[in-house]
């Protein structure tokens, strides 16, 4: 790489005056919030976040405090921000760091890559950001400005390695961490996806993209994968007094710890009715509600049939009994609030 120096201090020069005003941001950075934020930022835009994480503190100031919450508050925080299993290893993390580290973050990439929840990036972005070592976390606002920058062809997702060897001359030994949102920062509001605002962009001479006008071709995305179908039934069960049934999903696997409106299992195979039955939690008369449920997870579409009973007594002492305007006191995913907008409009 040409002057690596000379783009550092470029880059460096333009965070002064553009970066972005987070909550996370501080002078003298906080390991937690930084975690915390970098957890949340996954797969989620910066937008959305923000809100969510001034909760999150506003809730649980400190990494005692969220140690000691209730995995259910936490999943019902978390609400809205998807990718649940997120939320499990948050809490997970915070009470190991809590019980074997003293409540005190780990400094290096090696300790902090076996805590649950942290992977290479996050590893990366926190030795940078609270802790001020030259680490080099790729994300994908990185990955974008580092493959045009150098015009990288390599498809994601093996683009993230190539990108990690040629960052680490652009991370300074001194306040390395201001590179790493400089670099976010540009990523986002310069060298964006769509239309990237090259006359703006502090590296606009140094760019091999743009010399060669290829900016809006890199990087080169890999083919997309065709999301097969999964098929479910959900049992609407609803007693007397307008109370239906809730019941917790296994804590591993997907949507884990969340409650839910009792299902079957998600599978390639449609089911049949008088096979959907004997998966339910009561013995009872069930009738097929009109329409499908239709959710899109990262790896699969689901498509859920919906079949109700009602019962003159709780059949069942497995799960929890409320009525719909309670719902809202519970960790329901994005799907099962469909189901219940279908059920009761």
């Amino acid at each position: 790489m040409r002057q690596p120096l000379k783009l550092t201090t470029s880059l460096l020069d333009w965070y002064r005056d553009n970066r972005r005003d987070l909550p996370w941001r501080t002078e003298d950075p906080d390991p937690y919030r930084v975690w915390l934020s970098e957890i949340m930022l996954q797969q989620t835009t910066v937008a959305v976040v923000r809100s969510y994480f001034e909760a999150f503190t506003g809730r649980w100031p400190t990494l005692d405090d969220l140690a000691a919450a209730e995995l259910d508050a936490v999943l019902h925080a978390w609400q809205g921000l998807g990718y649940y299993a997120r939320a499990r290893n948050l809490h997970r993390c915070a009470k190991v760091l809590v019980t074997e580290f003293g409540g005190r973050f780990p400094e290096s990439e090696k300790e902090l890559l076996r805590l649950p929840g942290i992977g290479a990036y996050t590893a990366a972005a926190i030795t940078a950001i609270a802790f001020g070592q030259p680490s080099a976390p790729v994300d994908g606002n990185i990955a974008r400005v580092i493959a045009r920058l150098m015009k990288l062809e390599t498809p994601l997702p093996g683009l993230r390695r190539d990108v990690g060897e040629l960052l680490a001359p652009l991370i300074p030994a001194q306040k390395p961490g201001d590179m790493v949102q400089a670099l976010m920062d540009l990523g986002s509001a310069i060298c964006k996806p769509g239309k990237p605002l090259c006359d703006q962009c502090p590296w606009r001479t140094s760019c091999a993209a743009l010399k060669a006008g290829v900016v809006e071709q890199l990087p080169v995305k890999a083919a997309k994968k065709i999301k097969p179908v999964r098929h479910g039934v959900v049992f609407w069960i609803e007693d007397d007094e307008s109370h239906v049934l809730l019941r917790r999903r296994p804590e591993k696997g997907l949507l884990g710890g969340m409650m839910e409106i009792p299902s079957s299992d998600w599978r390639e195979k449609k089911w049949r009715m008088e096979e959907a039955i004997k998966e339910a939690p009561v013995l009872a008369e069930w009738q097929t509600l009109p329409g499908t449920v239709r959710h899109t997870f990262t790896h699969f579409h689901l498509h859920l049939i919906v079949l109700s009973t009602h019962t003159h007594q709780r059949k069942t002492n497995s799960g929890v009994w409320c009525t719909p305007n309670q719902f809202s006191s519970h960790a329901l995913p994005s799907v099962m609030k469909k189901v219940i907008r279908h059920v009761v409009g």
